[in-house]
Parts: C-alpha cells; structure tokens; sequence
C-alpha cells in the first residue's frame, strides 16, 4: 500500500485524522504507519454506530451441567480414556496471555507477575506446574501453544527463556501472536498511541485460532496429529491443564467442546453462565443476566443457572476449523485507552474514554452444537488473578494456593 491508497481507505471510513502528523514522520516512521493501516480491519470501528444492534440475544433456557456426583463415579473410566488421548498426542494446550498486568500495578506481561511471598512465583511457573502435572503423570509431553499480542511478545519469550520455560521442554512451546483491533473514542474515532501508531489492543480472546492459523502454528497442530486444544486462560492459577478425566469426560460425551464450570458463590457473581440460546449451547455473561434468569430454578428447585465459566475449554480441532470463515460476533467494550492530544502529548486516562473492539472465545462455543459443561471443584481450580486486592485478587489466589499445598 502506497500513501494515496492508505489516504483513500481511510477517508472511506472517516479516519483521516491517523495521518495528523504525516509529514513530521521519518521516512521509517511513514511506512510503519502505512503497513498498519494496510492490515487493520476499520470495519469493526464503524460497528459502533450501531453498537445497540450487536449480540442480541435470543431464547435463553438452562443446560444440564456434569456435576461432581457423576463426574467420581466414571473418574476412572474417564481418566483412563484421557491418559491415553493424551499418550496419543491428541491433546494441546493453549495459553491466552496477550494481556498485561495493568489492575496489577505493573506494566509488564500479566503472567510474569510475581504472587510468591518466601520465594518467587510468577504465574507463569504457577501454570507450567499445573501442565507438568500432567506430564509426569502421562510421561508425554504435552505441545503449549502461547498466544501473546504485539504489546507484550517479546517480553514474554525473553521471560521464558530467562528461567528455561520453568522446566518445561523448549521444543514443545509454541509463541504466537493475537491479532489487534484499533481502539476508538465514543465517536468511533481512532486514536493515536505514537504519532506514527494508530491505538491498538488485542482483538479478544476469541480470536485465538484465526491467529493460530494466520501464524502458522495450525500447521504444527496438523503436523503433530493433534485433535484437541485445551485454551486457557492466564489469571487462573489453580487450573488444570489437559486435564485427563476433563479430557476423557469430553470425548466419551462426543460433544463438540467441554467447558469447565463451578458452582456461582452468589447469583452475580461476575462470571459467564452456559445456557442455551435458541436452542444452541452458549453463555450468559454476567452483565447480561437479568433478575429473572438469576433467580430461576430447575425441575429440582435448585438455581437453573449455577454454574459459571473458568475459561479453560476444550475444543475439537475439525470443528474449529469448520468455523473458521464465519465471522464472529464483534463486542465493544468501553475501556481506558492511552491517546495523543491535541499537543501530540501521551495521555494516560483514569476513566474510561473510548472502545475496545473484541471477539470472545464463548462466541465459538456459539457456533457448535453441543457442549458439555463440566464442574470442577470451586476451591481446587478456581483462583483467578484480576486485582491486585479484594475478590479474584493476588491475595485471595494466594490463600487458595496455599489451601491446596503450594508454597509460597
């Protein structure tokens, strides 16, 4: 793309305002610029016009959860069919960790974070024992597949190799990176991060796959036989990762994706449920729960929407890849974005003052249909790290770490 082209497609959307400072730049600088402009998708900032139109939801009713009960009484038959998947080499793993440690206080990846108190430990190490669990157990070696984004790549791989992946075999981690999405002001404007950068964030954790496939690391998947992914999310420290009775429940139940679930501490709790949508497997975030589902009962009296997502799911690899030309919903999220003023000055917002656009990983489970969702034991793998006090904190991640026999 030459400077005329990247003025058209910009005027086309209203965006003339990304070459501001054109003519101050360095001849680098310019073509950094245009090279940007050349691969963002500008559509999705127009979305926002009509932003009251997008994901309305359809009939929601409850689906059935695999609960604890069930789950210990086919433990065996389910995790000898899970060992010996995973000894095939049928199962990967997939980090999501292209965010940053910001509501931490740090401007470093999220996952270098460091949550010990004698000693070191950084969550990362905290999900690489978790996965070598699994390995010992197995004595297969399982390939980890880690999504980083354009803001936080290069940090996590020197992370990683600055402490030798934390015991794990380099020739079974795969880096790659999330794709970005402009960010806008309520206008729908975009703004600028440098004066030869357009703002950006990653495009949401749903898409994971099309990122995969863009960056080739599909090819290592179709390579390496893989028929499962195992996507996780990076602030869960106690998680399981290819979880073998996870795995063998999902396979023996020949749906398309399991989600593990655990039972809500309260009825808004701030996690997404499963449901059916129109008939479809599908989840509720928890800002889009109304009075009337919260309060809802089942045939047995028992709340009918009791079970939250953890973002850990497994997916069927044929079906992903069915999937993979639709195009998934588009969520805009209202955020704090960093901006240059009027003075071509860096701005640093404390409230929010703009959107962010994003695909989320629940849209996929939108486009199968069927899925098992799956309990696991609340205070045995779930402590998630989004603050750095209070609930879903360091603080409240280390006591559950501590409950479960991790030092600290």
């Amino acid at each position: 793309m030459n400077y005329q082209q990247a003025y058209e497609k910009l005027e086309k959307y209203g965006q003339l305002q990304v070459l501001k400072y054109f003519e101050e730049l360095t001849e680098e600088q310019k073509n950094e610029l245009i090279t940007q402009i050349a691969e963002t998708d500008l559509d999705v900032v127009a979305a926002c016009a009509h932003k009251e139109t997008l994901n309305v939801k359809g009939k929601i009713t409850p689906l059935a959860s695999m609960q604890l009960d069930e789950i210990n009484v086919k433990k065996e038959e389910f995790n000898s069919k899970g060992i010996e998947a995973i000894k095939a080499g049928k199962v990967g793993a997939v980090l999501l960790a292209g965010g940053m440690g910001t509501r931490l206080g740090s401007d470093a990846p999220k996952g270098v974070y460091n949550i010990g108190v004698t000693r070191d430990l950084y969550i990362f190490e905290c999900l690489i024992n978790n996965l070598m669990d699994v390995v010992k157990l197995t004595d297969t070696w399982i390939h980890l597949f880690v999504m980083t984004s354009d803001k936080n790549n290069d940090a996590t791989i020197q992370f990683f190799k600055e402490h030798n992946y934390f015991g794990y075999k380099e020739e079974y981690v795969t880096f790659f990176k999330q794709e970005m999405a402009p960010a806008s002001d309520y206008q729908g404007k975009i703004y600028l991060e440098e004066k030869w950068k357009m703002s950006t964030s990653p495009n949401g954790n749903g898409g994971w796959f099309v990122s995969m496939k863009r960056c080739g690391a599909l090819d290592i998947v179709h390579k390496a036989g893989i028929e499962w992914l195992n996507v996780f999310a990076v602030d869960n420290v106690l998680q399981k990762i290819a979880d073998p009775v996870f795995v063998g429940a999902t396979l023996e139940s020949g749906c398309a994706v399991g989600a593990k679930v655990v039972k809500k501490n309260a009825p808004d709790e701030k996690v997404g449920v499963v449901c059916l949508e129109d008939g479809k497997p599908s989840i509720v975030e928890y800002y889009e729960l109304t009075d009337e589902l919260m309060n809802a009962k089942d045939a047995a009296g028992n709340p009918a929407y009791y079970f939250g997502v953890i973002l850990n799911y497994l997916f069927r690899v044929t079906d992903l890849e069915e999937i993979l030309e639709r195009e998934l919903p588009l969520h805009i999220v209202e955020k704090k974005i960093p901006y240059l003023n009027e003075d071509g000055e860096l701005v640093k917002p404390e409230e929010p003052n703009g959107y962010k656009y994003e695909a989320l990983v629940l849209d996929l489970i939108k486009e199968l249909n069927t899925c098992l969702p799956y309990e696991v034991e609340r205070n045995k793998e779930f402590a998630p790290i989004k603050n750095k006090t209070g609930i879903d904190s360091v603080e409240s991640a280390r006591a559950l770490l501590m409950e479960n026999g991790v030092i600290l």
